[in-house]
């Protein structure tokens, strides 16, 4: 009598284009009402928007002037982690999961976190000199992906930020993080990022890291418009954009203090 344990489903859902506002929103909404585990992959976002983490200061974190004046959109998110500018050569994936779907997973932030570098280990096998620095992804120490979390009792969400292409000006709306990992060694945006596109193909990066969920997940697909997850009035997501007049006062007060400074 076999004692093999039987492989929890995953349900993956494959789109284009969605808006990662309409992307966060969906997985928020999955992670705290749904019961099942869910893969989300996005593949590009509709414009340029800037996204940052739960805990993330504009101030601190953006070239706000700039920011303001291109009218970039500006998103807080419910997850934690750094802040990316996206656009449509961004490919985002998502992990929701049921902690018992994965019982030799601890639910806390490095083993997740360790989990999902040994399954793009799998995915990424053969193609460039793949390694999990920190909490990045990156192929010869520099970084082409970003990662975020967030756990609740019994579920937990990791998403990534893949990088297969960017613009050289969009990273200029970024300012160079105060506290930013070891290894970046304080190199600027386009000395510490890649492009995957010079090391793999969007659709052989997306087949190939559904194919290494297979090996834990029975795995089956579905479409975006038949989810069916509870109706609940009292979800609210906590991922939001942020207005106009908040970043203004982040520049107004951030020029200010720079005044006082230079008094």
């Amino acid at each position: 009598m076999s004692s093999s344990r039987v492989q929890p489903l995953m349900n993956v859902v494959r789109v284009r284009g969605v808006p990662i506002l309409q992307q966060l929103h969906l997985e928020e909404r999955l992670l705290r009402t749904s019961s099942q585990n869910w893969c989300i992959v996005n593949d590009g976002t509709n414009e340029p928007t800037i996204v940052m983490g739960i805990s993330g200061k504009p101030a601190e974190l953006l070239e706000i002037s700039s920011v303001l004046k291109d009218k970039i959109p500006v998103i807080k998110r419910f997850t934690g982690g750094g802040t990316v500018i996206v656009d449509h050569q961004t490919v985002f994936i998502t992990f929701i999961c049921n902690t018992d779907a994965l019982p030799s997973v601890q639910p806390y932030p490095r083993p997740i976190m360790s989990w999902s570098g040994q399954l793009y280990s799998k995915v990424f096998q053969g193609v460039g000199d793949f390694s999990l620095r920190e909490n990045d992804y990156v192929f010869d120490n520099r970084k082409f992906g970003g990662n975020a979390q967030s756990i609740t009792k019994g579920r937990w969400v990791h998403h990534t930020s893949f990088l297969w292409d960017y613009e050289m000006e969009n990273m200029a709306y970024l300012k160079l993080p105060k506290r930013a990992p070891d290894y970046r060694q304080a190199r600027d945006h386009l000395d510490f990022i890649c492009r995957m596109k010079d090391y793999i193909s969007r659709q052989e990066f997306i087949n190939r890291t559904i194919s290494a969920l297979g090996s834990q997940f029975s795995v089956t697909s579905m479409e975006l418009e038949s989810l069916d997850y509870p109706n609940d009035t009292k979800f609210a997501p906590s991922t939001r954009l942020l207005r106009k007049q908040e970043l203004e006062e982040c520049f107004e007060s951030e020029s200010g203090n720079v005044i006082l400074q230079s008094l």
